[in-house]
């Protein structure tokens, strides 16, 4: 079986990387990094073979890789509008806590949240 002109590009390069570093030198992360980008369509073992990579490294890698895309795709979401079905007066609570005990206990009910950033500002200012 012939293996497809991209591996045999990238091989050239490790092989070239190779004779020119000592043996067993940490292979740059640009290499790693073609090497994720072609198992994706060729396949694990099909680009760890004849690279003479680490497979489970190359799996890693590649999880790694689909891991970080499905976090940028999660946290560019934007601004997200929640909507009350009924305005009703609701009742909430927000407690604070300081680092030498001191406790700060905000309850409000209603529509109109208050102003607890300068609230707990004032408080942290107090605290000093």
């Amino acid at each position: 079986m012939s293996i497809p002109e991209p591996i045999v590009q990238l091989q050239r390069q490790l092989d070239q990387f190779r004779s020119a570093q000592p043996h067993r030198a940490k292979i740059p992360e640009g290499l790693w990094q073609s090497a994720v980008e072609l198992s994706r369509p060729h396949g694990l073992y099909a680009v760890a073979d004849p690279l003479r990579l680490d497979y489970v490294g190359l799996k890693r890698r590649l999880e790694g890789v689909s891991k970080l895309e499905k976090r940028k795709k999660v946290a560019s979401a934007g601004f997200v509008e929640l909507i009350a079905s009924q305005p009703a007066a609701a009742e909430c609570v927000i407690e604070f806590e300081s680092k030498g005990g001191g406790k700060m206990r905000i309850q409000w009910k209603g529509s109109g949240a208050p102003d607890w950033w300068s609230l707990l500002r004032a408080w942290r200012e107090a605290e000093r």
